[in-house]
């Protein structure tokens, strides 16, 4: 079976490819699609769709796990996460990928066993739990990671 997590950002969208193999949470990658500011918003939704589409081709995931949109200070940041969550949803539709969606703190208690854990413990756990040398960078990769075990232990 293979999950990936998403953690999604206008400048920056992180993601995490895990294959569960014989009970066994198996990292095959992770990074960040980035868009550069200043170009047109329509620009960058493109980018990300375009880089999403090759992802989910290359790695055709069984389930798609996403970050839930959670209140923010600034409303334009909010808005521009909310355009992106809208295209990873409209792309895992397109290829019937079902996707699920948690929140910050969902993702916390199943990676570390406490909702209220910092960034901090949260990398180190999925360091521990994925058997990586190092932790994930940059961190957008590391929460999409984290969201992607978040499913596989909910699922479990």
């Amino acid at each position: 079976m293979m999950i990936i997590g998403i953690d999604p950002g206008l400048a920056r969208l992180g993601y995490g490819v895990i294959r569960v193999d014989r009970g066994t949470a198996v990292p095959v990658c992770y990074g960040c699609m980035e868009t550069r500011a200043g170009t047109r918003p329509a620009e960058r939704l493109l980018e990300i769709y375009t880089g999403l589409s090759f992802l989910f081709d290359r790695y055709p995931p069984d389930a798609l796990a996403v970050e839930k949109l959670f209140f923010s200070k600034n409303i334009t940041s909010a808005m521009g996460v909310s355009e992106v969550r809208g295209i990873v949803l409209l792309a895992a539709e397109q290829r019937g990928i079902p996707v699920t969606e948690y929140t910050p703190n969902q993702v916390k208690q199943a990676v570390t066993g406490s909702g209220r854990a910092d960034k901090a413990q949260v990398q180190q756990m999925i360091t521990r739990l994925l058997h990586l040398g190092e932790v994930p960078q940059p961190d957008d990769a590391a929460d999409a990671l984290s969201i992607a075990l978040c499913h596989i232990h909910v699922m479990r």
